[in-house]
């Protein structure tokens, strides 16, 4: 399977990471950005929650903290828009994106949801992200859930077991008011990243699984 750079080396790469939730990156793209980190490339993230309240604030600022530790710069901003009611702040929403937009760096690639998750803020962040940077290089991730609703990804991030053990533990330590959930447990993780990485067949035996939609190749 032919593997590609995410950047050369020596050149800054610029990410923005965009979740509807506290803990949506970790879950989907946490390892990526572990792996990125321990690669030395020098990583600039903008790490965006559009939806935290109560003590999940606090989960998304010291998760991010401790995700993006090593991270050349770093950039945490936690919104906290209702995650019911995400169709009916579309407008809302796509202003706190223009702004965001303005005032950050052209990101180099761009993480969000993807388009047939069935949770209704995850589409409606999706939506928003390729109008607001149709111009960026876009990948969704996907998040576990009991809908059923995972899908066909098309690209793949192979991750060590040490960046995988990493990726666990980080979420297990911080996102304490998710705990509770029958899904939210190392097994969930560690399951579907190696079947993942079964499908790319990563060197690692894991994998994060992106949908990437359209890229210009040269």
């Amino acid at each position: 399977m032919k593997c590609l750079d995410l950047a050369e080396r020596g050149k800054p790469l610029s990410v923005l990471c965009l979740g509807a939730h506290s803990d949506d990156i970790e879950i989907g793209l946490g390892g990526t950005i572990l792996s990125l980190i321990a690669s030395g490339i020098d990583l600039r993230v903008d790490w965006c929650v559009l939806s935290a309240s109560g003590p999940r604030v606090a989960e998304a600022q010291l998760s991010a903290t401790d995700f993006l530790m090593g991270a050349k710069a770093q950039n945490i901003e936690i919104a906290n828009f209702d995650d019911s009611f995400f169709p009916s702040q579309s407008r809302l929403l796509k202003k706190w994106l223009f702004d965001l937009r303005m005032r950050i760096s052209r990101p180099d690639m761009v993480f969000t949801h993807t388009s047939h998750d069935r949770h209704q803020d995850h589409r409606e962040l999706n939506q928003l992200t390729w109008n607001v940077f149709r111009d960026e290089f876009i990948l969704e991730y996907e998040i576990p859930k009991w809908d059923g609703d995972l899908g066909q990804p098309n690209g793949y991030i192979g991750l060590s077991r040490e960046i995988m053990d990493r990726k666990v533990e980080l979420l297990m330590k911080h996102f304490g008011t998710q705990r509770s959930k029958d899904w939210f447990d190392p097994e969930t993780f560690r399951g579907l990243a190696r079947l993942r990485g079964m499908e790319c067949r990563a060197e690692g035996h894991y994998a994060e699984a992106f949908t990437l939609r359209k890229a210009r190749l040269f």
